[in-house]
């Protein structure tokens, strides 16, 4: 009777070791496994990668219409006549390029634009050098962007146009509407900042405090992309992380990784500010907010947002962590327009433009509004 009990105190420890050992086999035949599928999509990705001769970006058809140094101003091509009578003429920001509204065929806002019958033209700001130092706000604002306007105006033979502006663009639009407002017949603003006073941002919070004097300086007069680019990613930077780690995951699937990679070409092409011009924004809007103050002077221009009083839509993105909605949301507050529509994306900054909701339900409701006002 004591030997069966001894037996059985034996069992006890010895089924515990099998069971390890058991759950340790389990594991490593677990990590084989995945190991082996880790290898076979990456030996795909490699075929994949192997393949792709060019990440194409922004490849809706268009043609180069008026030119100023390095500004370009382009119209799209359209294969039927516009449904819409007044061109739209987008005013993207001066950080990263204008393609984002146009990333690939299936994710483009333009394209959108387009088959909706929009006559649609765009500012290419082009890349600045240190030549290009004193470049000033009244230079983009007054010089370039009035000078595609007046293009536009010319070749339509109309006096007002429809202007939509996209995050500083956006800010730019709405300083132009106030300076030239005979000129704009409706103004879209797109995640915009207007209101600086608001910190919520952790962006507007740094802009507050930065020596953009000494940045500039020691820059050789111009604030340099990448610079910004680390800034940006400092504001999430948990969220570049779980990019590249997720990025495995789709290197088997030409589509998902063709969406990635221009994704990440359009992040990398950020062209270097113009110093003066960046000084200016920093100071009078992040730092002193002019703007709504009715403060803000442009070139000869004092810049008053009573003047703005033709129609407007406001879109701000509600997840947007670049230009928060309490920066954009209280446009109507310091304008004098009385025909003024809010509308509320649920997204991000990014989302706006390649986001599903951006083709099925954003660009749309942008057209309809124009149309309503044509």
């Amino acid at each position: 009777m004591l030997d069966g009990k001894i037996c059985n105190l034996m069992k006890e420890p010895i089924n515990k070791v099998l069971n390890t050992k058991y759950m340790i086999q389990q594991q490593i035949l677990s990590l084989a496994d995945k190991y082996q599928e880790r290898t076979e999509k990456l030996a795909k990705s490699y075929h994949i990668l192997s393949e792709i001769k060019e990440i194409d970006v922004g490849t809706t058809p268009k043609d180069l219409v008026w030119k100023d140094g390095k500004i370009s101003l382009f119209r799209y091509k359209r294969s039927t006549p516009a449904t819409i009578k007044t061109p739209l003429l987008i005013c993207y920001a001066l950080v990263n390029k204008q393609d984002m509204m146009d990333l690939q065929p299936d994710r483009s806002v333009i394209r959108k634009f387009l088959d909706l019958g929009l006559d649609v033209y765009i500012i290419d700001w082009g890349y600045v050098t240190r030549a290009d130092r004193y470049t000033s706000m009244d230079d983009y604002i007054n010089g370039y962007l009035n000078g595609c306007v007046e293009y536009i105006r010319r070749t339509h033979q109309i006096e007002k146009i429809n202007l939509l502006g996209v995050c500083q663009g956006g800010t730019f639009s709405v300083i132009y509407s106030a300076i030239h407002p005979e000129k704009i017949k409706n103004l879209v603003v797109m995640v915009a900042p207007i209101d600086f006073s608001n910190k919520e941002g952790l962006l507007f919070q740094w802009s507050t405090y930065l020596n953009v004097d000494e940045i500039i300086e020691n820059n050789g007069g111009i604030m340099p992309g990448e610079l910004l680019n680390v800034g940006f990613d400092m504001l999430k930077p948990m969220s570049k992380l779980r990019k590249y780690t997720s990025v495995v995951d789709m290197m088997d699937d030409e589509d998902k990784l063709m969406n990635f990679l221009r994704m990440e070409k359009w992040v990398a092409n950020s062209p270097d500010q113009a110093g003066e011009c960046f000084k200016q924004f920093i100071k009078d809007l992040y730092q002193e907010n002019k703007l709504i103050k009715n403060e803000l002077v442009v070139g000869n221009h004092k810049v008053n947002m009573k003047n703005i009083t033709m129609p407007i839509l406001n879109i701000y993105a509600e997840a947007d962590h670049l230009v928060p909605p309490p920066c954009s949301i209280p446009l109507d507050k310091f304008v004098a327009s009385k025909d003024i529509q809010t509308y509320k994306f649920p997204g991000g900054h990014i989302g706006v433009f390649v986001g599903a909701r951006s083709q099925k339900e954003l660009a749309p409701t942008i057209v309809n509004w124009l149309k309503e006002r044509d």
